[in-house]
This record gives C-alpha cells, structure tokens and sequence, in this order.
C-alpha cells in the first residue's frame, strides 16, 4: 500500500485517501473563499475545529447534510485530518459568510451509518462518488454496510 491511500497510524480498513494537488491548491481554496463570503455551494461549510496536537484551529471545506432535522458530516476521504481532530475535540463550528455555527458532534456507529451515506451520495456522488469504491446511492444496504467502516459519519448538534 502507498502512503498516499493508507496513511500511517490508522487500523487496516480505515484508509484516508489524500487529496491531489488540483483539489489541495485550486479546489479547496475555492470553495472555502466562495464559502467565506457567504455563498454555499450545494450545502458547503467552513470547518473549524481545533487540532489535536497543536491546538490551533485548523479549517476545511466540507458538505454538510441535512436530513429529517438533524444534520451530519461525512468523511468521503476516510480518515482525515479534520476527522481525527473532531474526533479528539468533541466540537467545532461550521462558517459560512460572517455567521458561525457552534456544534458537538457523535461519531456513529457503523450499523448506523447506511441511512445517512444513501441521501449523502444521492446528492454529492458527482463531487465523492469515487471515494467510495464503486458504491453509490442505489447500492444494497449491505454494499453500503460495507463501506461504513471506511467513512467517517458524524451528527451534528447545536452547542
């Protein structure tokens, strides 16, 4: 395995799948600029969570989804970064424009994660679909049960 799909530290099954340079130095940048002043795109939020060793907050893009009232961030990428700093803080906020939201987040279970990644792919399969291995929003709940372990599923609520 390249260190590229499995970084180091991380259990067999939990792989992070790093970002290329076109989304680490042209993508990203954009959505977080076009985030910042207020524009969402197709559900998109400034992450802020604060780092676990540093300390210091560190921010992402990412998509936030919302479902039946309650809201949920997915890890596409596996085991990233944001991922083990949220997991080590509890709590972060989510940007967009000037308003900031404060939340706590849960990490949930796999067996909890097929009816959360279904609607998540539904809507973004054009933007992560490939992270995901071939399973998509039609898959069986068992294909999805599958790559559960892969993906990080978090719900958020109101701090």
């Amino acid at each position: 395995m390249t260190r590229s799909v499995l970084s180091e530290g991380v259990a067999p099954g939990r792989r992070y799948l790093a970002p290329g340079a076109l989304t680490r130095r042209v993508m990203n940048p954009a959505v977080v600029w076009v985030t910042r002043r207020g524009l969402s795109l197709w559900g998109s939020r400034v992450l802020a969570v604060r780092g676990r060793s540093s300390g210091e907050v560190r921010t992402t893009p990412v998509n936030v989804l919302e479902l039946d009232g309650q809201r949920y961030l997915v890890s596409p990428r596996g085991q990233t970064q944001w991922v083990r700093n949220l997991r080590a803080a509890g709590e972060g906020e989510l940007l967009r424009g000037r308003g900031r939201e404060a939340f706590t987040a849960v990490e949930l279970a796999d067996a909890d994660k097929p009816a959360v990644l279904r609607p998540y792919l539904r809507r973004w399969a054009f933007e992560v679909g490939a992270f995901f291995e071939g399973v998509g929003a039609g898959a069986s709940d068992a294909e999805l049960l599958a790559a559960a372990p892969r993906h990080p599923v978090f719900a958020l609520s109101p701090r």
